[in-house]
């Protein structure tokens, strides 16, 4: 399960530790350029790295590498900048140093793939120490092996089965029209925030059956402190000086102080369930889904650690698809027009036959699906995956060290002009050629053992949202643009002004 909010957070961490380290350790700059050309000459004279099979590339400032530039590129309009200028230099695969690590760099498909389908024997998850300190060793982003494959396979099997998509359909057809009747028609709507509000709710209800209430709010308020904790290293201050390492020790403790609090919530419960024995055939949530399993090491800890974490879609991922899509019809109207006759025709085909809409219904809906994929491809909402190597691994001529960290970047694979015409144009229709479809060239929930195991949910949820939002509203959108750092976002929450349409 990859998120690209734990990848910005570790770019925050090695960036912010790398600048404070070299400012207050200049002595130590010139010795590690040193150390490192010495590195450098015994690797290009050993045998077992031949040059010929470690890509071309470079590994920029000691400690830092070009982490900086990589941060700067982010920030821009074009984000994938950094990548597109060595892709030219170098080729789809290059060495960098980024994160506090030597990296190679794939924005090659069948790389990306290989990466991807490998398991723990070849790579494993990679994240600064102090990240990984924060997460927690139990966090299922770092766990691997049989215990990594078992909550995996529990937590797909529960998200895939045709009892949560009915739960899921439900509560967001619920969620979704109880915010829809509070639109007016002379204030501007703010997707972002709608969505967040919708999507988090469905997803905890998913995850730990806590319907809307007191409780909610008070999960929702710290879930977003939790948040803001991880968001908020001060690079902006002075490195080195005492308020910055005053303020790094308060946003860590603000940090464990919100997740702690939680957990409490969360594992208060789980004891709830255990005492009341609320073991049962068709589980209701995941926490109901992992208690059921005997193995001794699904332990309370675990499992409320990781409930946390898995709240994250709710508030970063499953929103932005879902504000993303009323972008990118706001922008493309003959996109629009046919989505929303094809969802007037399914809910007038519905009411005819007094029947309500289902979640097959919601998937069935052919140009709705197309026009999600295409917000997936264009939007890179996951921008790829950091993997650390085990040990040396040779792919396509390349050769990965061990120890060195490998990235996938996905937003690469998604915007090459080589794998799809006219990358930067929003087009759905696109994806009615059967052959468009490809888990090589198309990423957006990651891949392999690790594939995001609430990939349906995703669409289901987006798909519920903009059903409702078509065939309820007319809008005219304002100018807003999207922002890609530190995570994929609308700059100004993508404001609409609706008009509701007559029955």
């Amino acid at each position: 399960m990859d998120n690209s909010l734990w990848i910005v957070i570790a770019i925050f961490l090695s960036c912010s530790s790398a600048i404070v380290f070299l400012y207050r350790n200049s002595s130590w700059f010139s010795n590690s350029f040193m150390r490192m050309v010495m590195v450098m000459m015994r690797i290009k004279s050993s045998s077992m790295y031949r040059k010929t099979l470690i890509p071309l590339g470079a590994l920029g400032w000691p400690f830092i590498g070009e982490t900086i530039d990589f941060v700067s590129c982010a920030y821009s309009d074009h984000p994938e900048s950094f990548m597109d200028k060595r892709r030219r230099m170098y080729g789809k695969v290059f060495k960098s140093h980024i994160f506090g690590s030597p990296t190679i760099v794939s924005t090659d498909a069948e790389v990306s793939k290989f990466i991807l389908q490998s398991d723990a024997r070849l790579f494993v998850p990679s994240y600064p120490k102090s990240l990984t300190e924060l997460m927690g060793k139990s966090s299922i982003l770092l766990i691997n092996g049989s215990l990594q494959r078992r909550i995996h396979g529990l937590i797909g099997a529960f998200f895939k089965s045709p009892h949560l998509k009915a739960q899921i359909t439900r509560d967001m057809q619920s969620y979704v029209q109880e915010s829809m009747e509070k639109w007016r028609e002379d204030q501007p709507i703010f997707i972002q925030d709608e969505t967040k509000n919708i999507a988090f709710q469905v997803l905890v209800k998913a995850l730990i059956s806590l319907d809307p209430g007191e409780e909610m709010e008070l999960l929702k308020k710290q879930f977003q402190e939790f948040i803001a904790g991880l968001m908020s290293l001060p690079l902006k201050n002075i490195p080195g000086s005492q308020l910055y390492r005053s303020l790094q020790a308060i946003i860590t403790l603000f940090f464990h102080q919100a997740k702690k609090k939680m957990v409490k919530l969360v594992r208060k419960i789980i004891q709830s369930k255990r005492d009341h024995g609320m073991i049962s055939m068709v589980p209701g949530d995941v926490v109901q889904v992992l208690i059921n399993d005997a193995s001794e090491h699904l332990t309370d800890d675990l499992i409320a650690d990781n409930m946390i974490d898995m709240m994250i879609p709710g508030e970063d991922s499953v929103p932005v698809l879902m504000t993303l899509a009323v972008k990118y019809l706001s922008d493309c109207p003959p996109a629009l027009y046919q989505l929303t006759e094809e969802n007037m025709k399914l809910k007038s085909l519905k009411a005819q036959h007094g029947e309500p809409m289902c979640w097959s219904d919601y998937l069935s809906l052919p140009f709705t699906q197309t026009v999600i994929t295409e917000t997936l491809r264009m939007g890179n909402i996951i921008i790829g995956v950091m993997r650390k190597a085990m040990k040396d691994i040779e792919i396509k001529g390349y050769l990965i060290p061990k120890g060195w960290c490998a990235f996938a970047y996905f937003r690469s694979v998604h915007l090459d002009e080589n794998n799809y015409e006219w990358p930067y144009q929003f087009n759905p229709w696109r994806w009615q050629e059967k052959d468009m479809i490809s888990n090589t060239i198309f990423t957006p929930f990651g891949g392999g053992q690790r594939l995001c195991p609430g990939l349906d949910l995703a669409r289901l949820e987006a798909s519920i949202f903009l059903h409702h939002l078509v065939t309820q509203f007319r809008w005219v959108a304002e100018e807003d643009t999207v922002v890609n750092f530190p995570t994929v976002r609308m700059k100004r929450r993508m404001p609409i002004w609706v008009k509701r349409r007559e029955n």
